[in-house]
């Protein structure tokens, strides 16, 4: 009987020649080199590690540490062991660590060196038995036990239903929910990605994003993995180094961020360029402006994507021809993906109006972590998923997010979208980018604000911008208040927080 862990299907995609180079490390000092007899050994290691500890089949293996190529072994080999894997944002503080910890009840818990006296503390007294410490320069006692564990291991056998790893959602309403993903909803989607964007031999992808998230972890790396492909590794996004090394790659993928910042810097040309053959953005929402800027100097048209935790990859911008790809909006339903738009009542909406987005597929996760209610609330009675986003499709099925159902602001009775709004601010002078949020308001029961980031040297005027909107949209859409501000709050992925905004200005028009 074929193993449905995912792991047994990474691993039989590694090229033959197990001594070529795997992943070359990027960052600033001297470069290392990891085969992929590495990553087969390591990860064998460690897994061997966790296989003394004689844990429950299925156990949470939770990891808040730094990117490395030690903590890929280190997810591999939780696959491989036959364990959960629970990637925690570095950002996260002491009081969401606790509510993870709590609510997960992990059997092992591996952090950094430094932050190991706090959360260690933590862990033994929600009753986590084992704590180990994984640095980015290969320290760590992981790293000092599995030295002396074996460098070959048996595959756990897993069913393709059987849970791979949790992931929490943000938490931007209430506290965050762990998504459960199974190994067949991880492989199911890196197969999709790898025959719909093209994946072929001596692909190499040059990886930047964080390793704790859907993107940097499941998009980015399984498809170099399953494809056997080398990657240029950097721990960190830097513009200057990143456009140093990409004339050796051939895919890039990135969050809209990356794409400004490599704008800004004079030395991405498109000679720079010139091995690239996809380069993918996703996670936030990219900007018609950058997606335009960004092929005028690089010759590249930008590939935009759609996906979320609870569901991987469900859109994508065609990959050829690449003419096809277009600016605001993330693509078709990938294949043995259904997409629809529903109205508030459930039923069906054509194309051109806007409702929210419903999914189901072999990529759609498990459910809540310990959340059945939640869960059941979340499903529609024929079982597809209810995102949360808002969006529409037009003639030719090409699917645009308008924006977050919870976003949505009622003032005065009047449906707003916010994504509208920041489109028409977005198109003013002197606007490098916005974000529009609703606050309590005593007559109008929200009202609409935004808040703008100005371009160098531009300063935009609160009232002018004000003006200039009523000319452009419904006058119940204008923002009652506008800020200027330096930059706008974004978490580590690029998303703008809009619920720090909203809490930031609640109270503007109290009394």
């Amino acid at each position: 009987m074929r193993n449905g862990n995912l792991f047994a299907a990474l691993r039989a995609a590694f090229p033959a020649d197990l001594d070529a180079v795997a992943v070359e490390t990027a960052d600033a000092g001297a470069g290392l080199f990891y085969t992929w007899r590495d990553l087969d050994r390591g990860s064998a290691m460690l897994a061997n590690l966790l296989d003394s500890l004689d844990l429950p089949g299925g156990s949470r293996i939770a990891v808040q540490v730094d990117k490395s190529v030690e903590a890929v072994m280190l997810y591999l080999a939780v696959l491989r062991a036959g364990h959960v894997y629970l990637p925690l944002n570095n950002a996260y503080q002491a009081a969401e660590l606790e509510y993870f910890i709590a609510n997960a009840e992990p059997a092992v818990l591996v952090c950094t060196s430094a932050a190991f006296p706090k959360l260690s503390k933590i862990a033994f007294q929600a009753g986590v038995r084992n704590v180990f410490t994984l640095n980015d320069d290969r320290s760590g006692s992981l790293l000092e036990r599995a030295a002396f564990q074996a460098d070959v291991h048996e595959t756990a056998a897993r069913a393709a239903g059987d849970l791979a790893a949790i992931l929490y959602t943000s938490g931007t309403t209430g506290r965050s929910k762990g998504a459960m993903l199974t190994h067949g909803n991880l492989l199911s989607n890196a197969q999709v990605l790898k025959s719909y964007w093209g994946w072929q031999p001596g692909d190499v992808l040059l990886h930047a994003l964080p390793i704790f998230h859907v993107h940097g972890l499941f998009v980015a790396l399984h498809g170099a993995l399953l494809n056997g492909s080398r990657m240029i590794w950097f721990a960190r996004f830097d513009a200057r180094a990143v456009a140093a090394r990409l004339p050796e790659a051939t895919v890039f993928m990135g969050v809209p961020t990356m794409y400004v910042r490599l704008l800004a810097e004079p030395t991405f040309t498109r000679e720079s360029c010139r091995g690239m053959r996809l380069f993918v953005s996703g996670s936030a929402p990219l900007l018609t402006e950058t997606f335009e800027a960004f092929r005028e100097r690089s010759g590249h048209t930008i590939l935009e994507r759609y996906g979320m935790s609870e569901t991987l990859m469900l859109t994508s911008n065609p990959y050829r021809p690449e003419s096809a790809r277009r600016g605001g909006t993330v693509g078709l339903p990938l294949p043995g993906v259904g997409v629809r738009v529903h109205d508030d009542k459930g039923r069906p909406l054509p194309a051109g109006e806007t409702g929210g987005i419903e999914v189901r597929g072999p990529n759609v996760f498990k459910g809540y972590w310990r959340m059945p209610e939640k869960t059941a609330d979340e499903f529609t009675p024929d079982l597809w998923f209810k995102t949360g986003d808002v969006g529409r499709f037009d003639a030719d099925g090409y699917l645009t997010i308008v924006g977050r159902s919870k976003d949505l602001i009622i003032s005065g009775g009047y449906n707003v979208y916010p994504a509208e709004v920041e489109g028409y601010l977005n198109e003013l002078p002197g606007v490098a980018e916005s974000a529009v949020i609703g606050v309590p308001h005593p007559d109008f029961g929200e009202a609409v604000v935004a808040v703008v980031v100005p371009r160098p040297g531009a300063a935009p005027e609160p009232a002018a911008t004000i003006a200039a909107l009523k000319s452009r949209i419904a006058g119940f859409k204008v923002p009652k208040q506008v800020f200027v501000v330096p930059e706008l709050p974004r978490n580590a992925m690029g998303k703008v927080q809009k619920n720090l905004l909203r809490e930031q200005h609640r109270g503007l028009f109290a009394g």
